[in-house]
């Protein structure tokens, strides 16, 4: 028999649905890859084999009444740790918060719960959810199943590396500045940051956003194929009032031309070589499909990039740095101490200012992609960095900021992008980011399924 923990999400759903397999065994199977695969790279932090097995029951149960299990029959999705799930710690990774207990789901997890998915552990995260690696006081440290060597990526490393591992068929993540993007290009796996407003998410656990994080934190799915991401997106889409943000827009939008810009060193960034060859890969990929490529720059990523960082840090300054005191977690202390010393304290002038200012952003984007419906840019500068490497020096957190660029500079305006795997160099994967206008994910993961197409098939990996 096959081992059900191989099966993309959209084959396990068919699957348990006309009765081919059962959740349980595929919940079973789930567990025993989990068991197997995880303690040599510590991307699932808390499970509960009883509750998962129970879980899987309902939907065999729902199965058998003749009643719909919902597009997510029984498949196994992990949630990262700074996510309400009724009955566990919403920890984001703080010893802080490890008797945070929620009471009840986000609505981001509700919406996978309705969609049939079998809650089949929590996730790891940096401290904070602020780092592209993952590691904490609490939850110990996250390795990339691929190489160990290299980080899994942050803050959704956890949520990377065990989809990469066949740990769930697909991983909920967040994204404020690449959580879900860079941690999928390091697994090598898919992820999708969709448009702000489409996936409701709020914990009831907390506090509300700051206006940093209202305007630029979302969630999103992380999966192997584009097919499963697309499944993951409209499962955890669906519509929520308890975010105020949470947009009813139709998921597929009218067409358009096939016409996307290769942006190959996006506001001036620096890319290596292999990176860029990446990025020509996937415009051949696409261009041979009846795609018409053309090599263009982007709108202004620096500066949005730098007001994005000032509304984070002005947050900061005014109620988390005595968080982190207390917490004296020492990446978290360090990686804030070297972006408080690159963005100095704004006054209540320059924060409208700022504010103000993301208006003409969004509306220089929105005109690009008037040109270019889709835009292929790199997800990093850099191939996947060695573990660690942020809190080294100063010099190094200042190269790795700079080498995320099309990470930090997006989510000011709102938009979403889409982590595509196209291969390894050696054992390191590398990939592309795809680029749309807002609530264009439908061009995303069309433009991703023909580059991924075009590929060999991302699979799970036994971790080094």
């Amino acid at each position: 028999m096959t081992d059900l923990w191989r099966l993309p999400a959209s084959d396990l759903a068919h699957r348990i649905r006309s009765r081919q397999v059962s959740a349980v065994e595929t919940a079973r199977d789930a567990l025993a890859r989990l068991d197997a695969a995880n303690p040599r790279i510590n991307a699932v932090v808390d499970h509960r084999p009883e509750e998962v097995l129970a879980q899987a029951v309902s939907v065999d149960a729902t199965i058998a009444r003749g009643e719909d299990p919902g597009p997510l029959a029984g498949v196994p999705v992990t949630i990262k740790v700074n996510a309400d799930q009724a009955g566990f710690a919403t920890t984001n990774g703080l010893r802080l918060q490890k008797d945070l207990v929620a009471q009840q789901d986000s609505p981001v997890v509700a919406n996978l719960r309705r969609a049939g998915a079998v809650l089949l552990g929590r996730t790891n995260t940096p401290a904070f959810s602020l780092r592209w690696f993952t590691r904490n006081g609490l939850h110990g440290h996250t390795r990339n199943p691929r190489d160990p060597s290299i980080t899994p990526g942050g803050s959704s490393g956890g949520a990377a590396a065990a989809v990469a591992a066949g740990i769930g068929a697909i991983g909920h993540g967040t994204d404020i500045g690449g959580s879900i993007r860079y941690p999928a290009y390091a697994c090598g796996v898919h992820g999708l940051r969709p448009t702000l407003g489409r996936i409701p998410a709020w914990n009831a656990s907390g506090a509300e956003r700051h206006v940093g994080g209202q305007l630029m934190a979302v969630s999103g799915p992380i999966a192997r194929t584009i097919q499963d991401v697309r499944l993951g997106f409209a499962a955890m889409a669906a519509r929520d009032i308890r975010d105020p943000w949470w947009t009813g827009v139709p998921l597929d939008g009218p067409p358009v031309p096939k016409r996307a810009a290769l942006c190959l060193s996006p506001d001036g960034m620096a890319v290596q070589p292999a990176v860029q060859d990446a990025l020509r890969d996937a415009a051949r990929r696409l261009e041979a499909a009846g795609w018409t490529i053309e090599e263009a720059d982007t709108p202004p990523l620096r500066e949005p990039a730098a007001l994005q960082a000032m509304l984070w840090l002005a947050e900061s300054r005014r109620g988390l740095n005595a968080a982190l005191r207390q917490e004296a977690d020492p990446d978290a202390s360090f990686i804030f101490a070297q972006m408080e010393e690159m963005c100095p304290a704004p006054d209540l002038n320059a924060f409208m200012d700022g504010l103000q200012k993301r208006a003409t952003f969004v509306r220089l984007w929105m005109e690009f992609f008037e040109r270019f419906p889709v835009a292929i840019t790199p997800v990093s500068g850099e191939l996947p960095f060695r573990d660690q490497e942020d809190v080294e020096s100063p010099e190094a957190f200042r190269r790795i900021m700079d080498a995320q660029l099309t990470q930090v500079g997006l989510p000011l305006m709102g938009l979403p992008g889409l982590a595509v795997a196209t291969g390894l160099v050696g054992t390191v994967p590398v990939g592309v980011q795809l680029l749309a206008g807002r609530y264009r994910e439908d061009l995303l993961l069309q433009a991703g399924a023909v580059i991924e197409a075009a590929g060999v098939p991302t699979a799970p990996v036994d971790p080094a």
